[in-house]
């Protein structure tokens, strides 16, 4: 689409925003006659959270939708204005962390965080699938597997020569590690649960 480029890099991070703070596990929870996921556990609307106030159906779903909405905002952004991807990535995940919609109290952008890496740099994405897969079925604690899961994106960048995404994918790391915060308080207290367990 011909227009200004500063245009497009705004309307590709607002598109992308829009789409992120889509509430699936709060919409998806309710919609399964489970009440408000924010009432459960540790509050938070991802598929962990969803885990326990829905079960297992709807928790996968919440992550392929929170996922795949990153993966669309993308690829929406590389058809309608071509090389403004990156602002429509960052849109994405930050919608998601902190949508307008629930008073900037979103997930924790582990699932949207993959959904982006599809589109952008899909060897980086199956390392992040294997490395949260792994962790998660190793330690059992799913904070810590999505931490680790982060932390590939940007060394797969790097070890994959992609020196222009290497610091946007190290600002989002950064981004959904903070949004562990309490996770890591709990860990060094050493109350994180592991799957299974009330609150993440």
């Amino acid at each position: 689409m011909a227009g200004d480029p500063q245009t497009q890099l705004l309307l590709a991070f607002v598109t992308g925003y829009l789409l992120g703070s889509i509430p699936f596990g709060l919409v998806l929870t309710r919609f399964a006659g489970k009440g408000d996921v924010r009432k459960v556990g540790s509050g938070n609307i991802g598929a962990t959270n969803v885990l326990r106030a829905a079960g297992r159906r709807t928790a996968a779903l919440t992550l392929l939708l929170d996922a795949l909405k990153a993966t669309a905002a993308v690829l929406l952004a590389r058809l309608l204005w071509p090389g403004s991807e990156s602002f429509a990535a960052a849109g994405a995940l930050i919608g998601h962390l902190y949508p307008v919609w629930l008073k900037f109290r979103g997930g924790k952008g582990v699932a949207t965080y993959l959904g982006l890496l599809i589109p952008l740099l899909w060897p980086a994405a199956v390392v992040y699938a294997l490395a949260w897969v792994a962790a998660l079925a190793i330690i059992r604690i799913s904070s810590v597997a999505g931490m680790l899961a982060a932390i590939s994106a940007p060394v797969a960048a790097a070890a994959l020569g992609q020196k222009t995404l290497f610091p946007m994918l190290l600002g989002f790391t950064f981004l959904v590690l903070w949004r562990h915060h309490e996770n890591l308080a709990r860990l060094k207290a050493g109350k994180e649960p592991r799957i299974g367990k009330k609150s993440d």
